[in-house]
C-alpha cells in the first residue's frame, strides 16, 4: 500500500495533559441547525433518487444559513415577531431525460420535517421564512460524478481525520448533551429548550462545565421559578456525570443571567435562533460530534455533502473508523488518521494514508505494519458503500 505512512507521534496522550478542552454545541444550537438542515435535505435527494432514477445522483447542498428571527418570550409564554429565515443553497440534478425533479418542494418539506421533529414549540409555517436556492451542478462535476464503474470518483480533493480512543471528557460531553435531549429528558424537564450548548475545561482531575441551555417561557411562571428551575437543571446534569465520570465537577449553567426577566436566557421555542442568534454550515461540531483543539480537526463540513461520492463527507467516517480499529487491535495509547484525496482519483485510492500512533514503552512502528495495512486495506474496500450507512442514519455529521 505505496500511500500509507506509518509514523508516531510524540509527548503524552491528551487525556493525560495538564489542560484540555472541548466543545460540543447541541442540537437546536443555530450552528447544529444548519448542519441537520443540509444533511436531512441530502438525505431526502438520495433517497428520491434512488426511488425514481435507482441511484443517488450528484448534489451537494452542505451550504444552509440562518439568519435569527425575532420574538418576545415572558413567563407563562410569548411571541414570535419575526420568522427564522433559512437559505438553502447548493446544487442537485434536477431532471433526467424528461423528469423534472421537484427540489423546490423536497427542499421545503425536508425542513418542516425536521423542524417537527426536533424542534416541537416551533411552528415550522409560521415561524420560518425558507428560501430554496438550489441549482444544477456544473458540467464537469456532474460528468465527473457518472464516470467511474464500480467504485466512484472522487468529486472533491479535501481531507478526513479522525483520532481514537475519546478522552473522558469527550465521552463526558458528548453523553451529556445527547440525555439533556432525549424525548424522556424533556418529559421531565419541560422547561429545558434544544439549544445546549457545552463547554468542557479538564484541569488535572477536576472538569468543569459552562453549560447554556435556553429556557421555554411557557414553563417558566416567574422570576423565583426561573431560578429555582436553573438550579434543579444543574443539580440533575451533575447527577449525571456521576454516571459518565470519576473527575470532580464544576457545573455552571446560564452563567450570563441576571436578575430581572430581561436578562435571563428565556425563549419563546427553546432556540436562540428565533431571536437573532444566526447559524451557518460547518462552524460548530466536527463529524464526531464535538469540536476539539488540542486533536487534529479540518475545516471540511460534512453535512450536505453528497454520500455517495465526496471525500469531504466520505472520508471522515473512514479515517475515525480506521483510527478506532487500530486502538482496538493494536496495543497503543492513541492513534490518528489523515486521508487527502484526489479529485478525480477513484474513491477508495487516497492520495495519502497517515496513521500516527503514539506507542506504548517498547514497540516499534514496524511491527505494527501488517496489522495497519490490514485494517487500511478493508476500510478503503468499504468506502464506496458507506452511502448506506449515511441513509440508515447509522453515521453523524455534527
Amino acid at each position: 500500500m505505496n500511500s500509507l505512512v506509518l509514523s508516531v507521534s510524540r509527548g503524552p496522550s491528551v487525556g493525560n495533559l495538564d489542560v484540555e478542552v472541548v466543545e460540543r454545541k447541541g442540537l437546536g444550537h443555530p450552528d447544529s441547525i444548519c448542519d441537520a438542515l443540509a444533511e436531512n435535505l441530502s438525505q431526502t435527494l438520495s433517497h428520491y433518487y434512488l426511488d425514481h432514477f435507482g441511484s443517488i445522483l450528484h448534489h451537494n447542498v452542505d451550504k444552509v444559513l440562518l439568519v435569527g428571527g425575532s420574538s418576545s418570550p415572558r413567563f407563562g409564554g410569548g411571541e414570535i415577531t419575526e420568522p427564522i429565515r433559512i437559505f438553502l443553497a447548493g446544487r442537485a440534478v434536477d431532471r433526467v431525460g424528461e423528469k423534472i425533479v421537484p427540489l423546490q418542494d423536497l427542499a421545503l418539506e425536508s425542513v418542516r420535517d425536521w423542524f417537527r421533529k426536533k424542534l416541537p414549540h416551533l411552528d415550522p409555517y409560521r415561524h420560518l421564512s425558507i428560501q430554496c436556492l438550489l441549482r444544477p451542478g456544473s458540467g464537469d462535476l456532474v460528468d465527473l460524478f457518472g464516470r467511474g464503474s464500480s467504485v466512484p470518483l472522487s468529486n472533491d480533493t479535501s481531507i478526513g481525520v479522525g483520532f481514537a480512543p475519546m478522552t473522558t471528557l469527550e465521552t463526558t460531553l458528548l453523553a451529556l448533551e445527547r440525555e439533556l435531549n432525549t424525548p424522556h429528558f424533556k418529559r421531565r424537564f419541560p422547561e429545558t429548550g434544544a439549544d445546549i450548548k457545552i463547554m468542557g475545561v479538564r484541569q488535572g482531575d477536576r472538569l468543569g462545565l459552562t453549560l447554556s441551555c435556553a429556557f421555554v417561557d411557557r414553563f417558566v411562571w416567574d422570576l423565583p421559578d426561573y431560578f429555582q428551575k436553573r438550579e434543579r437543571l444543574t443539580r440533575e446534569i451533575e447527577n449525571i456525570l456521576r454516571a459518565h465520570t470519576p473527575l470532580a465537577t464544576d457545573v455552571r449553567v446560564n452563567t450570563a443571567d441576571g436578575d430581572t426577566s430581561q436578562s435571563l436566557y428565556l425563549t419563546v421555542t427553546g432556540t436562540s435562533a428565533e431571536s437573532g442568534d444566526d447559524g451557518q454550515v460547518g462552524r460548530g461540531n466536527r463529524a464526531n460530534g464535538l469540536i476539539t483543539p488540542y486533536r487534529p480537526m479540518t475545516l471540511e463540513a460534512a453535512a450536505g455533502k453528497n454520500p455517495r461520492t465526496h471525500t469531504g463527507k466520505l472520508y471522515q467516517a473512514s479515517a475515525q473508523r480506521i483510527a478506532s480499529r487500530v486502538v482496538a487491535l493494536v496495543e497503543v495509547r492513541e492513534a490518528e488518521c489523515y486521508l487527502v484525496s484526489r479529485i478525480g482519483n477513484p474513491l477508495n485510492e487516497p492520495l495519502v494514508i497517515d496513521v500516527r500512533l503514539r506507542l506504548l514503552e517498547g514497540l516499534d512502528p514496524r511491527d505494527l505494519r501488517s496489522t495497519v495495512e490490514e485494517i487500511v486495506s478493508d476500510e478503503m474496500a468499504l468506502l464506496p458503500f458507506l452511502w448506506k450507512d449515511y441513509l440508515a442514519g447509522d453515521l453523524t455529521v455534527f
